[in-house]
């Protein structure tokens, strides 16, 4: 457990007094990274935790935009980890009061490329060169890894978002890369959107999206798009995935407007990154039941923070799903 800054801290306290009164059985070690440490002994102390347990939840570990001393803490766990696919699953919540209703789209996006390479040099006084890398081994491995997600999911349409009409160069190999993995399943049915017309199709007529499959940048933009339209930042969970390690955190990777101490944190990305999690360590039976306990206390008794319109604290949702999990879980025999 990576709590991270902001709210962080406080959002994995709810995670654990969940766990706990559900008598889910995960055992955190709770490792600390400081975000403005100019040395990274604390970062590689996290990096051998998350080999050695295989998986991790994390909150958001904030670096400065002007720290160019201090590399990007989530970055580099991503890179380190060789976590080269995020897959954010955006579906709206009956419950919750949005734009559009009944979206269903489904974001894979390149992890460990692109301009977040964290390749930038000034060549001169005034000008900086800030490196986009693009590789055809990266590009195939999260078009197959998207393509195998749809046609295990039963989804039929792949959307490539992508910006190769300016970088032909590098845009252009991943949008032909994604084109040429995508003949290897001819059940899916797949196209090609630039990012600015896909922002704007977003935010007029979602329903047109299924999958999607992005590379880094784009992800970043596009998952804070949909997040929006279905209620903000403090919904949607997102997982990271390597071949051997697997890291689940709030699906935008920010701490939203919510200020750290002050009792109204929306809970529910973290928690929702929590029922990843178990579903990621074969825990059917508990993720199902903390999903339900989420799903009821947003949609059917409305208990909503201020970020989603609503009146409540963070431990008045927390307690309602309490209260779910252990009515759900008091009458069950559990076999060692």
């Amino acid at each position: 457990m990576l709590p991270g800054g902001g709210i962080g801290p406080e959002l994995m306290g709810y995670v654990k007094e969940v766990f706990r009164c559900g008598g889910i059985p995960v055992d955190f070690e709770v490792v600390q990274i400081d975000p403005i440490s100019s040395g990274n002994d604390d970062l590689d102390y996290a990096i051998t935790s998350i080999k050695r347990n295989g998986v991790a939840i994390k909150g958001n570990i904030e670096t400065g935009s002007l720290d160019t001393e201090i590399i990007s803490r989530n970055v580099a766990l991503r890179n380190e980890l060789d976590l080269y696919v995020n897959v954010l699953n955006c579906k709206s919540y009956p419950g919750i009061v949005s734009r559009h209703k009944n979206i269903d789209i489904t974001i894979i996006r390149q992890n460990t490329e692109g301009e977040y390479a964290m390749l930038e040099h000034e060549s001169v006084d005034g000008v900086v060169e800030s490196m986009k890398i693009v590789t055809s081994e990266n590009s195939e491995r999260v078009a197959r890894f998207a393509f195998n997600y749809a046609r295990k999911h039963g989804k039929r349409k792949m959307t490539i978002v992508h910006k190769a009409n300016i970088m032909k160069l590098s845009d252009g190999l991943f949008l032909e890369t994604a084109r040429r993995v995508g003949k290897d399943f001819p059940e899916i049915e797949h196209n090609d959107m630039i990012i600015d017309n896909c922002c704007m199709q977003l935010v007029s007529n979602p329903h047109q999206f299924d999958v999607m499959i992005m590379t880094n940048l784009y992800g970043t933009v596009v998952s804070n798009v949909i997040c929006g339209l279905v209620g903000g930042a403090g919904l949607l969970s997102g997982k990271n995935y390597g071949d051997h390690y697997a890291i689940f955190e709030p699906g935008t990777r920010n701490t939203g407007t919510a200020i750290a101490g002050k009792n109204i944190a929306n809970p529910i990305a973290m928690l929702n990154a929590a029922v990843d999690m178990l579903h990621h360590l074969g825990h059917k039976t508990h993720a199902d039941i903390l999903s339900s306990a989420i799903d009821k206390t947003l949609n059917v008794d409305g208990i909503h923070t201020p970020d989603l319109g609503g009146t409540h604290s963070s431990t008045d949702v927390v307690q309602n799903i309490i209260k779910y999990v252990m009515d759900a879980t008091k009458s069950m025999k559990w076999f060692v």
